[in-house]
Formats: structure tokens, C-alpha cells, sequence
């Protein structure tokens, strides 16, 4: 894998801000580029959320600065890119972005070194509208760079927090080694981006210029994309309770908790809503929510935004800290129903990963309800659902540099929705059905958009019944995870019944796993726990650009003679680009294809290595060719289940997607 070590040496140079390189020379204005997920937009027609804002990529911008990036390596800045590239800027420099359509407010993403000691620094980033400087945004690392093995530290001159683990560093077990391997420190950094959001004084038109320059306070600053929206006025409750007459404090100043849960007490009382008007509400604990709506003015204009509490003793459920969030009753006391949030920010302060803590922004179980048109931020979880519960809609949120994953339904959730949301920056799964103890079934993922998850997967199923994964965009996934995944794994109950996998498409996935040393699939099904056996349909799927395979079918080495994989059917599926194969099969099992397209395929169409005992008989998986599968990757010579197994396959980069 020559491609992905040559990454590994120059972008770890990258991500530690050591050296600079050479300044492009300034390019003039540039005529805007919107892209979605880094891609044309005619790409992904019909696929992802549809969103209120434009993105465009900063190396598609004028700048003075330099381009970094592509790199797909884990630990490097251009990785955890949007599109793999983005913009570094020396202090001073600036990149340029001409508006495409009218716009008062902006999000921009980025990336600013952490202290040199670890907790990271804050940095002006000056803010011009056609030359005229207009506001300064306050950028900070505070939120950012983990370091280390899980569950990861913020200090980057911690020893390795399992010295016990294998490591790919070493090739070693380091406590069992002799002489101990020398493991260079800051040992894997990673998240190293944040995003802020900033309102205009004003709307600017389509063809005016947004130029950011960056502060002397951070040695680089690296501009990976910047969202232009055009707000609307704030929206106003009228039949309901307004928290300011509870003495809510609406700049921010005094807790406000009091006041929204007396509010919360009347409002279920009486019937109406609870309305949060425009400002900032401090809030550092659990709302508790039962049969109550609470509605903001939108989330540009209502912000719920706490500090993280050490807890002293921890509480009974482990939790050593607490922070805002909204939550149902916990499903042993009954859980809650009949529960409606829409319209309002919650802005978290989780600047670590504690997994027994309970800061997320909304928790607990909620049947009944509806979670709408949220911005959440700075959480550990965005929205984690301990079941059982059923019935709940979450739908048309914003849901960006999490701690962990964006939404996870843990443990029997039902009947249930997530559809049109978009997830940026997580630190594990982008949207997740955990059926850990509990079946989760006929829950729907439809229409949203992942980008960059930092670790794991952009969609993750992990067993079930009757689940449909449907028309999702899967973006840039990093390390130890791809775009879809379906593992029976973490001791989740099985798949049963069916899986639906249907027109969804990813974009720059099929990840390293440092663990096994190769790379997976844009999706990937893991038998680790028991078999996976249910019927599952992946039809209309398309796969662009793929780090490795754009589909794998695997089992740990341990377990390889135990547990297969059944029954899996493709159809009409397009395959844009492959640094390795179309299938890469590691593991016991059979799959079907029809109407399955590729094109620019890196290596053998299907690497099969069965469950590598390479028996006389042939692989221990089987491929069967249903017809109408195009472009070569499935010869009639790998049929049924020809052995062609390279473990570890040299690495062609695919060419950028394109029209099909």
C-alpha cells in the first residue's frame, strides 16, 4: 500500500502545522463552486439532505494561501477535509469566497493548532464583505485534537493509554515487547476541526465576496469550507409561554434552567406550547421533558447553550459530569411521550470523551415525538436514545462536532424515523441502530447527509428487524470505519427479518482499519458476534470514489470458521472508482449481483479469500452473477467462488467521479 504510506509521512508533517510549504500565488475572484459532500452537485441529485445552506470548498476559492491535501491518512489535516483538500493560511493570508446566492449569515469550517500542552487556544479570524471588514469570529481548539488510543486523551504527551493493545505502529503488543518500541508523541492525533457560525450585519447578494484572513494568534489557520444561508426573521410563538416571564435571562448571564422547567410545569398544565424567543439561555444540566412542546425562534436566534459540571459524587448511572440537554424519563420509569423540540441551538461544552457521562444534547427515551429543525453542537451524543421507545420523528437537524456519534437508537427502538438531517464531525458513528439487549425494528434513515465521521462509520446498523437505510449521502468517512456498515457486533441482538439498503450513495469511503491493516469497504458487513443471515437488499446504491472496496464482506480471524455472512442481494448498482476491488470477501458466505456497474477498478474485480482455509473446492464465499453487471469487475472465471485472495492489495487511486 505504497499510496497510503506516502500519505502517512507527508500530511503527518501537515497536521502538525511543522513546515509550510509553498504559497500559491493569489488566484482572483473566483466564480463560486457550491458543491455537496465535495462533489458536483448533479452527482447526487435526489440523495442526502436538502439544506438551507451552500457549501464551497475553500481550495475552490481565491486565496494567498497554500493547498493541502488530497490525503485519505488518518492523523493528517487534509483527511478530516471536506474532499480530502482544504486551505492553510500563515497569518495574514487570506481566502476569498464570492457568494452564489444572497446570504446574512455564514458557517465556516476550520482548523487552529492546540495548545502546545494540550486544551487548545482561540484565534480572531477577521470576517470582509467586498473589502469592507465586518465582523471578527472568535476560532478556538478547545473543542478539538484527541489524541491516543480509545477513549482518547486531551493531553498529547500522554503514554499510550493501552500499552496492552496491538498496535500497527510497532506491528507489537508494546507492554510484551522487549526492548519497549519507541512510539512517537503526540501519539494519532485527530478531530482537529470545528466549525462557527456567524449573522451578517446584513444580506449580502450573490456575486458579493466573503474574505476571511486569519489573526496573528495561531500559527496556521486552515479554512476547509465555508456555508452561506439566507435566516429568516425569527419565528414567534403566540399561544404559548414565553420563558422570559419566568425570568429566563435571555443574554445568557443568570441559569435559566428554573425558569424553562417552571414554564415546562405550566405549560403541560394548561396545554400550550413553551416558547425560548431569540437569545442565549444557560442551561447546564437535564431538562426533563414529558408531554411538552418547546419551540424556539429558529436555531440562528435561540441558543441553549451550557458549561460541563463535574458531579461530586458521580451519579448513579456513572456519569461524572453533567451538562445541558434536553431529556425524556429514562425508559425503567416509564420514559416520555408525547415530547416536541424545534427551532433552537443547543451548545454544548464536552471537550473530552467520557463514555459513562451523560452529556448529550437530547437523551433519555422519548415515544410519540418529534425532534425538528435543531442545531446541536458540542456534545458528546447529539441525540442518544436509550429505548425502549417508538414512534419518534427526528427530522431537518444540524448536528456537527460531536464528541461521539450524531444520533444513536440504543436498545429497542421502534417504528421510528430520521430523515433529512445533516451530520458533520463526529467522533464515532454518524447515525447509528444499536440493538444492544433489545431489538430495535422498522426504523427508517432516509435523506440525510454524513460527513467526515472522525471515527467508525457514517451509517451504522448493528443488528434488527425490518430497518431501512434509504437515500443517504455518506461522505469522507477517516479511520476504522466506512460510509454504510452492518455488523453483528457489540453484542447486539441479530438481524432479522429484512434490511433495506436502498439509493444511497458515499463518496471518498472504504477506510484503513489500523487494527487488521487493510482497508474496508464504502460498506461493509462484519460477522464478529453470530452469523448475519437476514434477508438484506442493497439495491440502487451508487459508490464513487473509493479509498479501497467499495464492498466488503468480513469476519475476524477468530472467529472465521464460525460465522458467515447469507443471502446478501445487490442490484443496480454503480461503482465509480476502486483503489483495490469492486468485492473484497473475508469471510464464510455467499452474495448475488445484478445490474451492477463499475468502472476505474484498482485491482481484481473480486478479491475472494474466503475464510482463508483456500480449500481444493474453491473460496468459502460464492458469488453469483444475476445478470446485467457490466464493466468487467465480474468475470465469468471468478465464478462461483473462485479463490483470488490478495490479502493486501497495492493501492491504484481512483480518478475523481464523474457522470455516469
Amino acid at each position: 500500500m505504497t499510496w497510503t504510506r506516502t500519505w502517512l509521512v507527508v500530511g503527518a508533517v501537515v497536521a502538525l502545522g511543522v513546515g509550510d510549504g509553498v504559497a500559491a500565488a493569489e488566484r482572483p475572484k473566483a466564480e463560486p463552486v457550491v458543491t455537496r459532500a465535495g462533489l458536483a452537485p448533479q452527482l447526487v441529485d435526489g440523495r442526502g439532505a436538502d439544506v438551507p445552506f451552500l457549501e464551497q470548498e475553500a481550495e475552490n476559492a481565491a486565496t494567498d494561501g497554500t493547498v493541502i491535501g488530497p490525503d485519505r491518512t488518518a492523523y493528517t489535516l487534509p483527511a478530516e477535509a471536506s474532499g480530502r483538500t482544504a486551505v492553510r493560511l500563515l497569518p495574514g493570508r487570506h481566502v476569498e469566497f464570492t457568494l452564489p446566492a444572497d446570504a446574512n449569515a455564514i458557517t465556516v469550517r476550520y482548523s487552529i493548532p492546540d495548545a502546545r500542552d494540550g486544551g487548545g487556544i482561540t484565534a480572531p479570524l477577521e470576517v470582509s464583505v467586498n473589502g469592507k471588514r465586518r465582523a471578527t469570529m472568535t476560532l478556538t481548539s478547545q473543542y478539538a485534537w484527541l489524541y491516543n488510543q480509545y477513549p482518547f486523551s486531551n493531553d498529547p504527551g500522554a503514554d499510550l493509554l493501552h500499552p496492552d493493545w496491538w498496535i500497527t505502529e510497532c506491528a507489537c503488543v508494546p507492554s510484551q515487547t522487549n526492548p519497549p518500541p519507541v512510539i512517537s508523541k503526540p501519539f494519532r492525533p485527530s478531530h482537529f476541526y470545528d466549525e462557527a457560525r456567524l449573522r451578517l450585519d446584513r444580506t449580502y447578494r450573490a456575486g458579493d465576496t466573503v474574505r476571511l484572513t486569519a489573526g496573528n494568534r495561531a500559527e496556521w489557520t486552515v479554512i476547509d469550507l465555508l456555508d452561506s444561508e439566507l435566516v429568516g426573521r425569527p419565528h414567534v410563538e403566540k399561544r404559548a409561554l414565553d420563558v422570559r416571564l419566568f425570568g429566563a435571562d435571555p443574554t445568557g448571564r443568570r441559569d435559566a434552567a428554573p425558569a424553562i422547567e417552571h414554564a415546562i410545569a405550566l405549560a403541560r398544565f394548561l396545554n400550550v406550547p413553551v416558547y425560548l424567543p431569540p437569545g442565549t439561555f444557560q442551561v447546564n444540566r437535564h431538562i426533563v421533558v414529558d408531554d411538552v412542546t418547546i419551540t424556539g425562534a429558529g436555531n440562528w436566534h435561540t441558543v441553549v447553550k451550557g458549561r460541563e459540571v463535574a458531579l461530586d459524587p458521580p451519579a448513579p448511572d456513572g456519569s461524572a459530569h453533567t451538562g445541558v440537554g434536553f431529556y425524556g424519563r429514562a425508559a425503567q420509569d416509564g420514559g416520555s411521550r408525547n415530547v416536541h423540540l424545534s427551532g433552537f441551538t443547543i451548545e454544548g461544552d464536552v471537550r473530552e470523551r467520557i463514555d459513562t457521562d451523560q452529556v448529550n444534547g437530547i437523551g433519555g427515551a422519548m415515544s410519540d415525538s418529534t425532534i425538528r429543525g435543531m442545531h446541536i453542537h458540542h456534545t458528546k451524543v447529539g441525540l442518544w436514545f436509550d429505548g425502549p421507545m417508538s414512534n419518534t420523528v427526528i427530522e431537518d437537524n444540524v448536528l456537527t462536532d460531536q464528541v461521539a456519534d450524531a444520533l444513536n437508537f440504543h436498545t429497542g427502538v421502534t417504528d421510528s424515523v430520521v430523515r433529512n438531517n445533516f451530520v458533520r464531525n463526529t467522533g464515532d458513528d454518524g447515525l447509528a441502530m444499536w440493538a444492544e439487549h433489545e431489538q430495535n425494528a422498522r426504523n427508517t434513515f432516509d435523506h440525510n447527509t454524513v460527513q467526515t465521521p472522525v471515527l467508525a462509520n457514517g451509517i451504522a446498523l448493528y443488528g434488527g428487524t425490518d430497518n431501512t437505510v434509504s437515500h443517504n449521502l455518506v461522505a469522507d468517512p477517516v479511520r476504522e470505519g466506512s460510509g454504510i456498515h452492518v455488523g453483528s457486533r457489540f453484542g447486539a441482538e441479530p438481524f432479522t427479518g429484512h434490511v433495506r439498503i436502498t439509493d444511497n450513495t458515499t463518496v471518498r469511503a472504504g477506510t484503513y482499519e489500523l487494527n487488521w491493516n487493510i482497508g474496508l469497504g464504502a460498506i461493509w458487513f462484519y460477522a464478529l458476534d453470530r452469523d448475519i443471515d437476514a434477508d438484506i437488499q442493497a439495491v440502487g446504491n451508487h459508490f464513487l470514489d473509493n479509498t479501497y472496496n467499495a464492498i466488503m464482506f468480513v469476519s475476524d480471524w477468530p472467529v472465521k470458521d464460525l460465522y458467515a455472512i447469507r443471502g446478501v442481494r445487490f442490484a443496480d448498482t454503480r461503482v465509480d472508482g476502486t483503489g483495490t476491488s469492486v468485492l473484497s470477501a473475508r469471510v464464510m458466505g455467499d452474495a448475488t449481483f445484478e445490474n451492477t456497474d463499475a468502472r476505474n477498478v484498482g485491482a481484481v474485480g473480486v478479491n475472494n479469500c474466503g475464510s482463508f482455509n483456500f480449500p481444493a473446492t474453491g473460496s468459502e464465499f460464492t458469488v453469483t452473477d444475476a445478470g446485467g453487471n457490466d464493466g468487467g469487475w465480474l468475470a465469468p472465471w471468478m465464478l462461483p467462488n473462485t479463490i483470488t485472495c490478495d490479502d493486501r492489495p497495492q493501492v491504484v487511486p481512483p480518478p475523481a467521479p464523474s457522470a455516469w
